[in-house]
């Protein structure tokens, strides 16, 4: 049984899908871009402000489901150009202060709305 997860203080999906899906324990949060949930649009700056944007927007998800980013236990980032790993990964490093989730971490061709970056998590709620 699946169910979906809704934070009105994240990002409105901006296609056919769910902010996080919830079955049984595990928390699939979809990948998470760096935009203002009240105007839809990027905040401004660099990666590294895309990222803090996008982990502040997964955080709102996680809380949405009565988590917290301590209960993340896989990430993927995915980036635009790798030179921008160095000030992501400081970013990426201020919310994950406890034992550090699992991560991959990618340079894309692209990504939506052609973000710098997008994080997608898996978190554990049992």
């Amino acid at each position: 049984m699946k169910q979906a997860v809704l934070s009105e203080d994240a990002p409105a999906p901006i296609g056919p899908y769910s902010q996080a899906v919830r079955a049984g324990d595990w928390l699939f949060i979809s990948g998470s871009l760096g935009l203002d949930p009240e105007t839809g649009e990027f905040v401004p700056g660099d990666a590294a402000a895309q990222a803090r944007k996008a982990l502040e927007n997964m955080t709102a998800v996680l809380a949405a489901a009565g988590a917290t980013m301590d209960h993340v236990v896989k990430t993927t980032v995915f980036m635009a150009d790798m030179n921008d790993f160095a000030a992501v990964n400081a970013v990426y490093g201020e919310f994950f202060t406890g034992v550090p989730p699992a991560r991959s971490a990618f340079q894309v061709a692209r990504l939506p709305k052609d973000a710098f970056v997008e994080i997608e998590a898996v978190a554990y709620l049992g």
